[in-house]
């Protein structure tokens, strides 16, 4: 997937202007980090085609600004910070539905298939006949994010997937995440709060400012004490741990930042 000369905004209010990327390599984990009213949300939504936006956002030959919104869905994959309150189903008939309106799978042998798999991958089997309007935030968390998996989209784009999970459901999520994408060569992109959680499961970071884009690199090259203080206005010490992945240690609070 490509990005060129990408806007995404409001009426009167752009919010991320011109935006070119790299393009993101199938199979790839990329992370979306930045202060508050940065824009990440927007620009996932703008990616999703959730957004209204200009510019081009390329999956192979395909334009995918130029399709309609169901085209789009069938390529885009997307996972909102939360699901809509009193959904009336079931986490499995929510998997099902999903499956039916992406695939065009009815509650055959194979939709249930697919469905139950997901969930046990997750590790939250135990809640398929649950009610969406009996879980807890982090179990809704769960299951949206079974929904956008089990469509097997090209491109995965996840707002806040692990905001409301605990050590070891951030740490199962992220990791299914990413083997599912080598998997099936997905394209994968991130919005994450948790810097560190960023840099152990992600091969590439986005840096968003009001400003802009701060930084688009590695983890070892994106963030670094410099970005950290124009960016959130921190003064950090970035170290590698003793299994090399880069660690964020906040020392105190600069007033240098970029806008």
């Amino acid at each position: 997937m490509k990005v060129s000369g990408l806007s995404i905004g409001y009426a009167r209010r752009p919010v991320i202007k011109d935006l070119t990327l790299a393009p993101f390599k199938p199979g790839t984990l990329t992370a979306l980090v930045g202060p508050n009213a940065a824009g990440k949300s927007t620009l996932l939504r703008g990616l999703a085609g959730l957004q209204r936006a200009s510019g081009e956002i390329h999956l192979g030959d395909t334009n995918l600004l130029r399709l309609s919104l169901p085209e789009y869905s069938r390529h885009v994959g997307y996972m909102p910070q939360s699901l809509p309150q009193r959904v009336a189903l079931t986490v499995y008939e929510a998997m099902l539905s999903a499956l039916r309106t992406s695939q065009g799978l009815t509650s055959s042998t194979e939709a249930r298939q697919i469905a139950m798999t997901t969930l046990e991958r997750l590790g939250i089997a135990d809640l398929a006949m649950r009610g969406l309007d009996e879980l807890s935030g982090g179990q809704r968390q769960l299951a949206s994010l079974a929904q956008a998996i089990a469509r097997k989209p090209a491109v995965l784009l996840l707002d806040e997937p692990t905001s409301a999970l605990d050590l070891a459901h951030q740490h199962r999520v992220m990791s299914a995440v990413q083997e599912l994408g080598v998997e099936r060569g997905t394209i994968t992109i991130v919005v994450l709060h948790d810097i560190a959680l960023a840099c152990r499961w992600c091969e590439r970071i986005l840096v968003l400012s009001p400003r802009g884009l701060a930084a688009d690199a590695a983890p070892s090259k994106a963030i670094t004490p410099e970005t950290l203080a124009s960016v959130y206005g921190i003064e950090a010490r970035v170290e590698r741990c003793s299994r090399g992945f880069v660690q964020v240690m906040v020392d105190g609070i600069v007033c240098d930042r970029d806008f």
